[in-house]
């Protein structure tokens, strides 16, 4: 069986989302999971079971955590007693009979720190974050700076911080930065290219598809407010935003990426990034369907 891989999802050859998983080989481990998953078939391309459905991912995840529990038997009781003895005073975090629920404003950054928490998950149905007993230790460790950050992304914040920056070179500069994004152009290396139409994640857009390279190289003047990295050998490409096709059919990068890779303004992205991309896709996929179906 493969590694202990990150699981993602993929389409399926009947056009059906299904998640990709897999986990060290064990054969107790195995039929305890092909008992809870009686429709998943292993995939010798992929070497990873594929569990059919969009909740596919979530109920994995949910198992999962039985799994590891396994291993501490009392990890759950553990967690509730601890959460009693030094609980979470937060409007925030709630709690029910599955673990804690976290339900904040949406950041970016936000969700990178909940996800440093094990066996986080999204429950979209409910719109909230679930974290099971088990893991209150490492919740606790990651409170305060997921508490700050909601914080400052309350609606209320977010019009303080919008009303300050009235007026100032701060707003001016965001104001230039978003009609540069309308003109999907991006500044490139011009000894160290990405590929093009393939998704590559960049520190000025997220990932996006870079479908040309115009091959004019930047007058440091005209871009090095928007682009402090930028030097005399950074050329111009043009970019689009990927399809969930194009999102789908690319690989993510093996390791993480490195410092210089960022510095460098392109990599290629990670499972993790590669899954916040492909959700927001397939967002972006339905409202147009919604809209053209209206």
């Amino acid at each position: 069986m493969g590694d202990d891989a990150e699981p993602e999802i993929v389409d399926g050859e009947d056009g059906d989302e299904r998640a990709a998983v897999s986990f060290p080989f064990d054969r107790m481990t195995v039929q305890r999971f092909r008992q809870e998953f009686p429709r998943a078939r292993w995939s010798d391309r992929r070497k990873a079971w594929l569990v059919p459905g969009k909740t596919a991912l979530r109920r994995f995840d949910r198992w999962k955590a039985k799994e590891e529990s396994r291993a501490d038997p009392f990890a759950e009781e553990k967690g509730r007693d601890a959460f009693a003895f030094e609980p979470i005073l937060s409007p925030y975090l709630s709690v029910d009979k599955d673990g804690f629920r976290i339900r904040t404003p949406y950041s970016r950054k936000l969700v990178e720190e909940i996800r440093q928490v094990s066996f986080a998950r999204w429950d979209g149905d409910h719109k909230v974050w679930r974290v099971p007993f088990a893991s209150y230790d490492e919740l606790l460790q990651h409170w305060q700076a997921i508490e700050a950050e909601a914080q400052r992304c309350e609606p209320e914040e977010r019009r303080k911080r919008a009303e300050a920056r009235k007026g100032t070179e701060e707003e001016r500069k965001a104001r230039r930065r978003s009609a540069e994004r309308r003109r999907r152009r991006i500044t490139l290396p011009a000894d160290d290219l990405p590929p093009l139409d393939r998704p590559v994640a960049t520190t000025a857009y997220g990932i996006v598809v870079v479908s040309d390279i115009t091959g004019e190289f930047i007058e440091y003047e005209e871009g090095a407010d928007l682009y402090p990295d930028i030097s005399d050998d950074h050329v111009w490409g043009s970019w689009r935003v990927p399809s969930l096709e194009d999102l789908v059919q690319t690989w993510p990068a093996k390791a993480a990426t490195r410092d210089d890779e960022r510095r460098r303004g392109w990599w290629f992205p990670t499972i993790e990034e590669l899954r916040d991309a492909r959700r927001a896709a397939r967002s972006r996929e339905r409202r147009t369907a919604r809209q053209v179906s209206a």
